[in-house]
């Protein structure tokens, strides 16, 4: 018996290692142009995976260990940092095609850590980063960057920072209370700003195209999390169209508003988040 369970451990050993409980994290609350942000700080929103380094490991927002290459994560410090895994704007497929190997491959050399946090330190965001930049001086070549927070004097500085980054194919901004002490769960205190909101659904049908796109997928009928069905026909590339993703995947998209019934005006397709 001893045997049998001690093969059955090796068996799932693998599938083990990539296991770890899921992080407390904070998350972002939806800007609202109403609100007065003055005083706070701002920086750009990187659209990469989520890595959360717990001291030890390195983990995704989900809890699943990142196999990051030795050498990456050799001069990590020994507290918590929380940031996106990134290569460039508009990269997101290349950047998770990287870090979800479980075999690492030579294209992490394009990623950096882009540091937007470090939990657990004491003061407001700008004195915990500061601990974090202290123990970089020492590491010549590091992986890890810190996100560069910018001081909002005027509440336009935010609208006009937006288009800045959109301009140059940024997804777009993230404004903080510089002055609150560190928290996880939705913050009100830590905001996303875009031009259009997205969320994510899960693929339930794909519909087949008509036209020019007969023989191809033409849209895609997803359930958002509320249980909502949506039919999401545009911001495919022809490729996708030919392969689109299977069934149960997870996909996030772009909407511009509700309508009158509360479903999501002019959805467009982002990206895939996860393939069932």
């Amino acid at each position: 018996m001893k045997t049998i369970l001690k093969i059955l451990f090796l068996l799932c050993l693998p599938s083990l290692l990539l296991a770890a409980d899921k992080p407390d994290l904070f998350l972002l609350k939806t800007y609202d142009e109403t609100k007065s942000v003055v005083g706070w700080v701002m920086s750009e929103k990187l659209d990469g995976i989520r890595g959360f380094w717990d001291g030890k490991q390195l983990l995704t927002r989900g809890g699943k260990k990142i196999m990051a290459p030795d050498w990456f994560i050799k001069n990590y410090p020994p507290f918590a940092i929380d940031g996106e895994l990134w290569t460039r704007r508009a990269d997101f497929e290349e950047i998770s095609s990287i870090v979800r190997r479980k075999s690492p491959d030579e294209r992490w050399h394009k990623i950096t850590h882009q540091i937007f946090e470090v939990p657990e330190q004491q003061g407001g965001l700008l004195d915990r980063l500061a601990v974090l930049r202290d123990y970089l001086k020492t590491q010549v070549g590091s992986p890890i960057k810190i996100i560069k927070q910018y001081p909002i004097n005027r509440q336009q500085q935010v609208k006009q920072f937006l288009q800045d980054i959109v301009r140059q194919g940024g997804e777009g901004v993230v404004v903080r209370n510089p002055n609150t002490a560190y928290q996880t769960g939705r913050l009100s205190s830590a905001l996303k700003v875009k031009q259009y909101l997205d969320t994510e659904c899960v693929i339930k049908k794909i519909l087949p195209g008509k036209g020019k796109y007969i023989g191809k997928m033409g849209a895609l009928l997803c359930k958002t999390k509320g249980g909502m069905l949506v039919k999401i026909g545009s911001g495919f590339k022809d490729i996708q169209r030919e392969n689109p993703p299977p069934i149960g995947t997870t996909i996030t998209f772009k909407y511009f508003g509700l309508t009158k019934k509360g479903k999501p005006k002019y959805p467009v397709f982002l990206r895939i988040r996860l393939v069932q």
